[in-house]
């Protein structure tokens, strides 16, 4: 008897290849009738379709404007699967003129739990999907779904055979990580440091040569041993090859009897990165149709979550007239009953990540980045604005005499501020922390065609500290373009600030994320009480915001987190706004939050001087957070902030080095941004830019960052495959890999600020 654990070997190109096992000793079918040699029985079928035998397969017509692939279901019920045991699942399905066709065994009750998920475009010659599991529980009543809807137009789809086999040797997923040598796929710069990453068991230093375009050597020698990579559980080496000087395309480095991707060494390779990071928010904008002609065709829909209570054929009624969550389901939110007795329009804004929720915490560090992109081109001499400039970037506003990303930076900023709750309301000039459906959305969905009811959730102190410190930003920085936007934001900035100090323990909880969007808990809020007091000092001058600065304690203490700063740490933004921006402190002090920002860049570097792949983040004992790639991208924006300070060339060269991971050298060799390099993420989590899931419907936009490995792997697909990953493999490019594959404005944002940097260089 084999038992059903996992057998795990690391392998040298692929370190997380495994074998599961069943523990029945032989292959048993447990889909009935799944060759439909004995006609329908007993497969069932939602009430819009009406299946039929034709030629020994079973087909249905299925109608066009469904929604969700599961509006349309052929299926089977009370299957047994055991905990622990392993099942092969497969499906074969043809379809005229071709559809979507999401296979999956589940739970049969909310919610809705897949064991497996696989997506198969069933085209006229038909295609076969299968896909091994091991089961997380014991049931007699699970389903067999084969999901049909989601298409625009209707189609036909036909069945010929469905399987669920138990018993079966069922081989694992297995990355394919491609040649041995792992580079920047995008490139190098000439003057910029060049290494990369040999994955070999050799004990001993390897020849390598880097080859042109034509395949002439112009560099050669040894590689450097450095032992097993704790993060990626793997041997490696590393090259140097930084004093390759020629430029042009098509580069590969050979080493270990295989070439790497190819790669440019180019004073542009970053050229136009900045452009496609800060064109991700456009398509992400709520409350407004999406022009083809300005984020091009794939990308046009209409406008999302608009609707009017008179407007009875929209599905929802939009986000012009939203009321508070109902006392019961805020009780299990917060331990006890909230609601509130006005509607508020909060129409606009970005639709946060994969879904339609919109979150005011997590829209004030996107913000803030993107603007403070633009405000270090301001005041870092040599800096170039260029990249924001009015005509830079794809939105409707261009040519108006605003700076784009400031244009852009308004549509969330507008949004924030109709977050606020209203006067003469309980916690008056709070901000409501977020905005989202009630219950959970599936893939494929369109913005405008969300069918669930859109709730204002209990304000927050943090959300509150949000708006007063991304306005009190906003403030200075438009007030050359348009002064009465900008009172109206340091108005609001004040006032938010001041309703945080009134009451600075009213927090989100973990439990306010059960259904239909995350919750981004958050209960220490010093960091957000001192970032904000730094961004209205600077603004306004006010010696009370000063005092509140000397009081908190990040005045003298660490800004930096050593994992990287994101929603919930925002400490570093305040200081590098103080030493950066003009503003009353002391050339001393001054002077101090520089050193700060530099002492942490010294953290960073010596930390990425011991990784084997160049990293510029070491997490505790290896463990990747959900996001690790825009914690990457944090700690060499802080790193590119020393070499501003201090114009020495080991942080130009550090933060340069930081690139090389996001863009392919790591153990999966994949570039974490959508269209560059040679292999690179393009199925990120969302309803919307989801073509792995309706191939009528676009990837996510070129820039788009992927979130990137995450060791907690919290989603069933990555628990599926991933399990007992060393960290850099604790990430897979599946749609409905939601721990490891979303795509966020916070991400693109310190994407777009670092972007502008590399651009620089």
């Amino acid at each position: 008897m084999i038992d059903g654990a996992i057998r795990r070997r690391a392998m040298c190109s692929a370190a997380i290849a495994t074998l599961f096992l069943a523990s029945a000793a032989s292959a048993a079918e447990l889909a009935v009738n799944g060759d439909f040699a004995g006609g329908q029985d007993p497969w069932w079928a939602t009430g819009n379709l009406s299946p039929r035998m034709v030629d020994g397969k079973l087909c249905a017509d299925v109608p066009g404007g469904t929604a969700n692939p599961w509006d349309a279901i052929i299926g089977q019920n009370n299957i047994a699967v055991s905990q622990g045991d392993s099942y092969q699942f497969s499906f074969t399905a043809s379809g005229d003129p071709g559809g979507p066709v999401r296979g999956v065994v589940q739970m049969p009750s909310d919610p809705y739990t897949a064991y497996i998920d696989l997506r198969l475009q069933a085209e006229p010659d038909g295609g076969t999907q299968s896909g091994g599991f091991t089961a997380p529980e014991t049931r007699l009543d699970a389903q067999i779904v084969l999901q049909v809807g989601g298409r625009a137009e209707p189609w036909t789809v036909c069945f010929s055979n469905a399987s669920l086999e138990s018993g079966a040797e069922v081989k694992a997923y297995e990355p394919d990580t491609g040649p041995v040598a792992r580079v920047n796929q995008l490139g190098y710069l000439p003057d910029g440091p060049k290494l990369a990453t040999v994955v070999t068991d050799a004990e001993t230093a390897l020849p390598w040569r880097v080859l042109d375009a034509s395949g002439a050597e112009i560099a050669a020698g040894e590689t450097t041993p450095r032992g097993v990579d704790p993060s990626a559980g793997i041997k490696v080496h590393t090259v140097d090859f930084s004093s390759v000087t020629a430029t042009g395309d098509g580069f590969v480095l050979e080493a270990g009897g295989e070439k790497s991707h190819p790669f440019a060494i180019s004073d542009d390779v970053y050229s136009g990165l900045a452009r496609d990071a800060m064109s991700y928010f456009y398509p992400v904008r709520s409350g407004i149709e999406i022009d083809g002609a300005i984020a091009g065709e794939k990308y046009a829909r209409p406008a999302g979550h608009v609707s009017s209570p008179q407007d009875t054929s929209s599905p929802n009624m939009g986000d012009n007239a939203v009321p508070c969550q109902l006392p019961e389901s805020s009780q299990k939110a917060y331990g006890e009953p909230w609601t509130c007795d006005y509607i508020l329009d909060v129409t606009g804004g970005w639709y946060d990540a994969g879904d339609h929720g919109k979150y005011v915490v997590n829209g004030g560090i996107s913000v803030a980045q993107l603007m403070s992109a633009y405000e270090r081109a301001l005041h870092i001499e040599g800096a170039s604005d260029a990249a924001f400039a009015d005509g830079a970037l794809p939105v409707p506003e261009a040519g108006n005499g605003v700076p784009d990303v400031l244009d852009e930076a308004r549509w969330e900023l507008e949004f924030m501020l109709s977050m606020m709750v209203p006067d003469g309301k309980p916690h008056a000039g709070l901000v409501h922390h977020k905005i989202h459906d009630n219950e959970w959305t599936g893939i494929p969905l369109m913005p405008h065609l969300d069918p669930k009811v859109r709730e204002l959730h209990r304000p927050s102190t943090a959300a509150a500290l949000n708006l007063a410190a991304a306005a009190a930003q906003g403030s200075r920085l438009f007030q050359p373009h348009d002064a009465e936007f900008a009172a109206t934001l340091i108005a609001a900035a004040e006032k938010a600030y001041a309703a945080a100090k009134a009451t600075p323990d009213l927090y989100a909880t973990v439990e306010d994320g059960a259904s239909g969007g995350g919750p981004y808990n958050d209960d220490k809020v010093d960091d957000e009480f001192y970032w904000a007091a730094a961004e209205l000092f600077i603004t306004t001058g006010n010696a009370s915001y000063r005092a509140d600065l000397e009081a908190s304690p990040y005045w003298s203490g660490d800004a930096f987190p050593v994992t990287g700063f994101d929603w919930g740490n925002v400490s570093a933004l305040g200081r590098m706004s103080l030493a950066t921006v003009p503003n009353g402190l002391s050339a001393d002090e001054v002077d101090a939050a520089r050193q700060s920002v530099i002492a942490a860049a010294d953290g960073f570097i010596k930390a990425q001087d011991n990784e084997p792949f160049g990293q510029i983040y070491s997490p505790p004992e290896h463990k990747y957070d959900w996001g690790s790639t825009h914690l990457f991208v944090q700690n060499a924006i802080v790193v590119s902030r020393a070499y501003d300070f201090t114009g020495d060339a080991k942080y130009r060269d550090a933060a340069l080095e930081a690139a090389d991971y996001m863009f392919g050298r790591n153990a999966l060799n994949i570039s974490y941004v959508t269209g560059y390099g040679d292999h690179y993420a393009k199925n990120q989590h969302s309803r919307w830019f989801a073509n792995q899931a309706n191939a009528d419907l676009p990837n996510p936009p070129k820039g788009s960052l992927a979130g990137g490995p995450n060791s907690s792997i919290q989603d069933p697909v990555a628990q599926r495959l991933l399990k007992g990953c060393a960290a850099q493999f604790c990430y897979v490019d599946e749609i409905e890999s939601w721990s490891t594959n979303e795509i966020t404005i916070n991400w693109n944002a310190a994407l777009s600020q670092y972007a502008a940097w590399l651009v620089e260089q």
